[in-house]
């Protein structure tokens, strides 16, 4: 029974994604023909709201027809008028929806930085791009080491991202820890974590650096699986156990504008601190309930 469920939630979502893939498929035509940047703003702006639809599409089917067992602790002072950085844990793909049933239309439109392979992905990918989300190739040390210019790349994408952003109030969301828990990732990281994965801090300071002036706050979220193995599929399919999902409010602290994250050591080690005790505060968070 839970098989043919999950198979309806699939039909569902492919549905939504199609029917709204047609408005996006023609706004996109439109902006790659559409001359100077004032007038894309305005095709990004329709692209935007053609996304918050379909968000708001699949959170009605969701919720009416999976009822996912979802308790919310959110502050106060959230609004979609002002800039917003979101970071979370990372466990599944159901954490994408969780964070829209808690902050869809709460935030600003949300942007992600996702892996440069979802460009293929059908609709989706195009989705991306023509909302220029920065397609990022997730180097890992060694990599970045080896091809710098692949880095540098990154970062270019994630200044473009934050440069248009400064035209409409977005909300970045970063799943920090760049990959999904799982303990053998946690084996191989050494990670100092029981629950998580250690965090990167490179993007997160970039925004800050970029959009510092502008954020309303950070917002800290903890997602937190009754189920030790969660699974997309598993919340398709409606077996999904209760599932948590607490946010604090964070103020950028004055020092986080006001320094480079690539070329001052001094910040960078400071912006680390920051955030392994935030993680640790996370994991302690995680360990108590």
């Amino acid at each position: 029974m839970s098989t043919l469920k999950g198979l309806v939630s699939v039909l569902l979502l492919v549905i939504t994604t199609l029917g709204w893939g047609v408005p996006l498929v023609l706004l996109t035509a439109i902006k790659l023909i559409t001359p100077g940047r004032p007038l894309r703003r305005l095709v990004v702006r329709g692209l935007s709201g053609v996304a918050l639809n379909w968000v708001g599409c699949n959170l009605w089917w969701m919720r009416h027809w999976l009822k996912p067992q979802l308790s919310m602790e959110l502050p106060d002072g959230l609004s979609s008028e002002r800039w917003w950085l979101v970071l979370s844990n990372h466990r599944c793909w159901t954490d994408i929806f969780l964070l829209f049933f808690a902050l869809h239309r709460r935030l600003p439109m949300p942007h992600f930085f996702v892996k440069r392979q979802l460009i293929w992905v059908p609709i989706v990918g195009l989705a991306f791009w023509a909302l220029e989300f920065p397609m990022l190739r997730r180097l890992t040390r060694e990599q970045r080491e080896r091809h710098p210019h692949l880095a540098r790349r990154d970062r270019e994408a994630t200044e473009r991202m934050c440069r248009h952003a400064r035209e409409r109030p977005i909300a970045i969301y970063n799943f920090v820890e760049g990959t999904r828990f799982t303990p053998a990732k946690q084996a191989a990281q050494a990670s100092p974590y029981r629950h998580l994965l250690r965090p990167r801090a490179g993007g997160i300071a970039q925004v800050v650096s970029l959009l510092g002036d502008r954020l309303g706050g950070i917002l800290d979220v903890t997602l937190r699986y009754a189920n030790p193995n969660p699974t997309f599929w598993g919340f398709l399919c409606g077996r999904e156990g209760p599932v948590t999902l607490s946010a604090q409010r964070l103020a950028v602290p004055t020092w986080m504008a006001q320094g480079s994250y690539h070329d001052d050591p001094d910040y960078k080690e400071r912006f680390h601190s920051w955030l392994n005790a935030l993680w640790q505060e996370k994991d302690a968070a995680l360990d108590s309930r």
